[in-house]
């Protein structure tokens, strides 16, 4: 028996094309869910696991398999559809999961043979059973997995091609932002793998770099502090030779002894949302935790940066309280808490989100021709329809922020900093060469959207 594995190809990918810039490698990453999947599949299947990332191949070229998996993010959908479409039309089952098929089921049950909601572990051998028997049921319902379960993902069969490998250590986050689907999809309680199967999953990597997936890998509360830490200590006495970057709150800067054995353990960069500069940005989005009186957080950054540990900064534009020169206020702000890189997306109802049903009650959603539109909810292209701004002038605001941020003269200034502190000045430089070089190719995506919205407003129209 034959299983093809599929990662659609993501939008975001083709907008920072990595053709045009070796750097743009360091933010393609692997196919976590389909490795572990391979890890569920019995020695009877012959897994061959395909990530359109680095290039689409030509299926009808390709052995032909018993059955074929596609997992999508939203902004994959589109794709994932098309793909599904090509092996239905030669006879072979599809089966789709992952977040969007969970959260769009009637759509993605009118495209596919089968559709996985939830997490697979608990329930992929017996989807692989029944489609050996030919009698693939049309939903299975996964829930959420235990935590013991998730085996060892299958990194040999993605070992080439990457600079980061990927790993993940727990699910499910409690803080439940209006604009996440973390908490719908992974649920609210914090669950952590074993930490001895954490490790061992690790020295399975072939790759030096490694990106932890986790939404937060700290957690929130002691317990969940406390866990990181044995983590950490485990991860520091294999002594397993890997850097790694992860996401996590802000209060990662709270423990002086969190942040030295992170950074003994590998830790070497760390994303935090901050997603917005002001407290009722913060109240809109739902995002309580970061409003923790007396919170400073240039002081907080520092603290981190201390342990040689590099901060990205994350923001949102495009709430009900942004205003006109929000985006040059952003890089301000960042600026002065002092991060590495700054990340800005625009505000995105996805499906499943507590945005999304306040934005459909609303009428704000403008890109709402599905499935078609679905490849514009990368986060990048401003899909809905903003208090302050149109699509022309939100745009412009994104494109403010990210040139005053990444001028050449704030660029300069943050390597000083870093060559003045003993933090590797050069990481920093090419981080933010890579991010500046990438704004031409974000603009003439700007342009092709804002082509689309003319053509898409022509045919409403003419209609």
């Amino acid at each position: 028996m034959r299983l093809y594995l599929i990662n659609p190809s993501n939008p975001f990918v083709s907008i920072v094309n990595v053709k045009e810039s070796r750097w743009n490698r360091y933010r393609v990453w692997k196919p976590l869910s389909l490795m572990v999947l391979a890890g569920l599949t019995p020695p009877e299947w012959e897994i061959a696991i395909v990530d359109e990332n680095l290039g689409a191949p030509n299926y009808e070229a390709m052995p032909r398999p018993d059955l074929v998996g596609i997992t999508a993010f939203t902004a994959q959908a589109n794709r994932a559809y098309e793909v599904a479409t090509l092996f239905r039309n030669l006879g072979i089952p599809v089966v789709m999961g992952g977040i969007h098929a969970t959260m769009c089921l009637d759509e993605a049950m009118q495209r596919v043979d089968s559709v996985v909601t939830g997490e697979a572990e608990g329930i992929w051998p017996q989807v692989l059973e029944d489609a050996r028997h030919g009698r693939l049921k049309r939903w299975y319902d996964g829930g959420l997995a235990e935590m013991n379960d998730v085996p060892l993902a299958r990194h040999d069969l993605l070992a080439t091609g990457y600079i980061f490998g990927a790993i993940q250590t727990t699910r499910g986050c409690p803080l439940n932002c209006s604009f996440c689907s973390v908490t719908v999809f992974n649920g609210a309680r914090y669950r952590q793998r074993p930490i001895p199967d954490v490790v061992r999953e690790f020295q399975l990597i072939h790759e030096k770099h490694v990106l932890v997936v986790d939404d937060n890998l700290i957690g929130t509360r002691p317990e969940h502090i406390a866990r990181a830490k044995d983590l950490f200590r485990a991860m520091a006495q294999t002594n397993l030779r890997k850097e790694w970057v992860a996401q996590a709150t802000i209060n990662f800067a709270d423990d002086e002894e969190l942040l030295a054995l992170a950074a003994k353990a590998g830790c070497r960069g760390v994303f935090i949302g901050f997603e917005s500069p002001a407290p009722e940005g913060l109240l809109e989005l739902g995002k309580k935790f970061n409003l923790l009186k007396g919170r400073d957080f240039r002081a907080s950054v520092r603290r981190i940066q201390r342990h040689n540990i590099k901060v990205v900064g994350s923001f949102i534009i495009g709430l009900d309280i942004d205003e006109p020169g929000i985006g040059k206020h952003i890089a301000e702000v960042a600026s002065q808490y002092g991060v590495d890189n700054l990340n800005v997306l625009f505000l995105t109802p996805l499906p499943g989100t507590r945005l999304w049903n306040q934005m459909t009650s609303a009428g704000h959603i403008a890109l709402d021709t599905f499935p078609a539109d679905w490849k514009y909810y990368t986060l990048t292209f401003p899909v809905a329809r903003y208090k302050y701004f149109s699509p022309d002038s939100i745009i412009e605001e994104m494109i403010s922020c990210d040139r005053n941020f990444y001028s050449m003269s704030r660029i300069l200034r943050r390597v000083w900093s870093n060559l003045w502190q003993y933090r590797k000045p050069m990481i920093t430089l090419v981080g933010n060469l890579s991010y500046r070089s990438n704004l031409r190719l974000h603009c003439k995506a700007y342009a092709d959207f804002k082509r689309y919205l003319g053509n898409r407003h022509n045919c409403v129209k003419e209609s």
